[in-house]
């Protein structure tokens, strides 16, 4: 089995871009003039092209403006304070700054695109630190 990470946005140069600059993905396989394969994480990452307002999952139109969805990406950085500054530089928009939690140091931010994501410096057992027994 494979994992594959597919994010929609308005635009795939300026995406590229920002996940390039953000996090150090470098482009791999253009599928499409609308598609491009992103590696560097241990998923693949696709950027495809789509322009707002065309639809998206059954009659939701896509939006770029920030939004909410249910699955957001988690990216474990080493240095959480480097990521932060990288991640703005590259367009990113911090939503809350770097906050301490059992499990290490989080903080929450949106691509340009309107996309959550979350930087996490895991500390100790990492998620174990939340896990409790069965029963």
């Amino acid at each position: 089995m494979d994992l594959l990470v597919n994010i929609d946005v308005p635009d795939i140069a300026a995406a590229v871009a920002f996940y390039r600059d953000a996090f150090g993905l470098a482009p791999g396989r253009r599928l499409s003039p609308q598609a491009v394969e992103l590696n560097g994480w241990p998923a693949r990452l696709y950027l495809l092209e789509n322009p707002a307002g065309s639809l998206g999952a059954g009659a939701d139109r896509r939006r770029y403006d920030r939004h909410w969805t249910p699955v957001h990406l988690d990216v474990v950085v080493d240095d959480i304070e480097r990521a932060l500054a990288r991640a703005v530089a590259a367009g990113a928009t911090v939503e809350t700054a770097v906050h301490d939690e059992p499990f290490g140091r989080t903080a929450k931010l949106a691509d340009p695109f309107g996309h959550g994501f979350c930087l996490i410096e895991l500390r100790g057992r990492g998620y174990d630190e939340l896990a409790v027994p069965d029963g």
